[in-house]
């Protein structure tokens, strides 16, 4: 018999790559969605013919105790979250409401339930903020330094409290940075992607950058929702540090993504300190020893590589028109 899973934020990146290694699996695949974003589930194109939507307010502990209670999920992955951590400081409380309730409020209808579900809760790196030492692993102090984090840390330890104190099957991977041709353009990966496929094209003169020494972590999209399900197989829950280990600065990406369209970056990268922010964080790197020697993971896709998926995406989509040309500055 198929398991099945739940998914919140299944039309975001991770849910969609997430949806199609569970379907790849066998599972039903069911994402939650609120009623308002109910037609957001178009962005996961022909995968919504393979997937079940039920629609409820994550905020209605009532309506997801209903759902949890009539599915009986094998699995539940709770990845709903503000997709752009800088606009977390215009809503801190909706954030924390979105992030940290969510995953209270499904943590409490397992355990009333009283199923054997195995929970998965999206934490982030974002959670070790003004870190004092790299790379950081399992056993990093948390520093966050903005309302995305904190509400990711406040979600991270109320499940960590529903492990120990209810004896459920849950566990939090934190993620570092991880990217795919499925990001909004106001990422900097995707942003630099389109900018240098725009350019090729001749449909824009120059990309305007912040601080191109800032450095990330940043891996696969697809890669790592093969950790999250590895997670949930393994006899007991833990806690892992997802990422490549390997910091890349922005010079770095933005010099492999004109590579690939045969162009010097040089000639038409422009540094607006209007996009300079000022919480970079330059030392955040995964250390993902624990996750290597236990689970059997490593990056399967590397950094120039995935550069390389998402301006070959976007030259396609720019050539085919999904992209309108007045969008792309």
């Amino acid at each position: 018999m198929a398991k099945t899973a739940l998914i919140t934020g299944i039309t975001g990146q991770d849910g969609y790559y997430l949806s199609r290694l569970l379907l790849e699996r066998g599972y039903s695949v069911i994402g939650l969605l609120p009623p308002q974003r109910s037609d957001s589930i178009a962005k996961l194109g022909a995968l919504v013919n393979e997937i079940q939507v039920c629609t409820v307010e994550l905020t209605d502990p009532v309506g997801l105790l209903k759902i949890v209670e009539q599915l009986q999920p094998q699995e539940i992955y709770n990845l709903a979250a503000p997709s752009f951590v800088p606009d977390s400081w215009n809503d801190p409380l909706g954030t924390l409401d979105l992030v940290t309730g969510t995953a209270t409020r499904l943590l409490a209808a397992v355990r009333q339930v009283g199923i054997d579900t195995r929970f998965y809760q999206a934490s982030t790196s974002e959670m070790f903020g003004q870190v004092r030492s790299s790379p950081q692993d399992e056993e990093t102090p948390f520093r966050p330094m903005n309302p995305y984090a904190a509400a990711k840390l406040h979600a991270h330890w109320t499940m960590v409290h529903h492990r120990q104190h209810y004896g459920l099957f849950a566990c939090s991977g934190i993620l570092y940075n991880h990217e795919s041709s499925r990001r909004p353009p106001n990422f900097v990966t995707r942003k630099v992607s389109l900018g240098a496929a725009a350019i090729k094209l001749g449909l824009r003169e120059t990309l305007e950058m912040g601080n191109l020494e800032a450095k990330r972590d940043w891996g696969y999209a697809g890669d790592y929702v093969e950790m999250m399900w590895r997670m949930l197989q393994t006899p007991e829950p833990e806690d892992y540090v997802i990422g490549t280990g390997q910091l890349h600065s922005v010079k770095e990406l933005v010099t492999a993504a004109f590579d690939c369209v045969g162009l010097d970056w040089n000639q038409y990268v422009v540094v607006n300190p209007k996009f300079l922010r000022t919480d970079e964080h330059f030392q955040l790197v995964a250390n993902p020893t624990k996750a290597n020697r236990n689970l059997g993971w490593k990056p399967q896709v590397s950094f120039e590589a995935l550069i390389e998926k998402m301006v070959m995406k976007d030259l396609e989509r720019l050539q085919s028109g999904k992209i309108a040309p007045d969008t792309v500055g």
